[in-house]
């Protein structure tokens, strides 16, 4: 269960269990996102520099970890190709330890029904353990030239590494992926 880094009560996140998900962006969500026998490949890892990145589905298990992350960047991320999406990250901060869960089960949720793939960006941290410094989106696009919308995100700390990642991304759609159009933010 998500732990609230400030120490806050925390009652309120079992509430969160019964929130039903919503599957968003509907109103252009197509059936065939991805063939129905398209097997989603394993996520990658992608080394630049010094710095080991790996992808991994994100969902509740990242909800303290995805917090820290993006809150302590949110000028960063703001100032990222792509984004604010959809008010996302919010300018002030404010942001609930029960909404973060939730939004970590919607991402969960769209994987599993393959509407949309969201994975966090963990790097390897001094103590042999992983921790999130990033997400990449791929959902369908609204426009009908493009069948892929992709975003990414990286903390502050990592901001040097933001247009290698979302290149290495690009790449690995481009191999991986039956994709036969994606459109990627970029500050080129």
């Amino acid at each position: 269960m998500c732990a609230d880094p400030a120490g806050a009560d925390l009652s309120v996140v079992g509430e969160v269990e019964a929130l039903p998900v919503e599957i968003e962006p509907a109103d252009f969500v197509p059936a065939d996102f991805v063939p129905a026998d398209f097997v989603v490949p394993g996520p990658p890892t992608f080394v630049f520099g010094g710095v080991t990145m790996r992808l991994a589905p994100l969902g509740p298990a990242h909800c303290e970890s995805d917090l820290a992350a993006w809150t302590t960047s949110i000028e960063h991320i703001r100032s990222t190709p792509g984004f604010p999406w959809h008010g996302w990250p919010p300018a002030d901060g404010t942001f609930t330890v029960a909404e973060n869960l939730a939004d970590m089960r919607m991402h969960a949720e769209h994987f599993f029904t393959r509407v949309g793939f969201t994975w966090t960006v963990l790097v390897d941290g001094e103590d042999a353990s992983w921790r999130v410094v990033g997400c990449v989106y791929v959902y369908p696009d609204a426009d009908p030239e493009y069948d892929a919308y992709v975003r990414t995100w990286v903390t502050g700390e990592y901001g040097a590494l933001d247009v290698q990642l979302r290149e290495a991304v690009v790449d690995w759609l481009a191999r991986e992926w039956p994709f036969r159009a994606g459109r990627y933010d970029s500050s080129d």
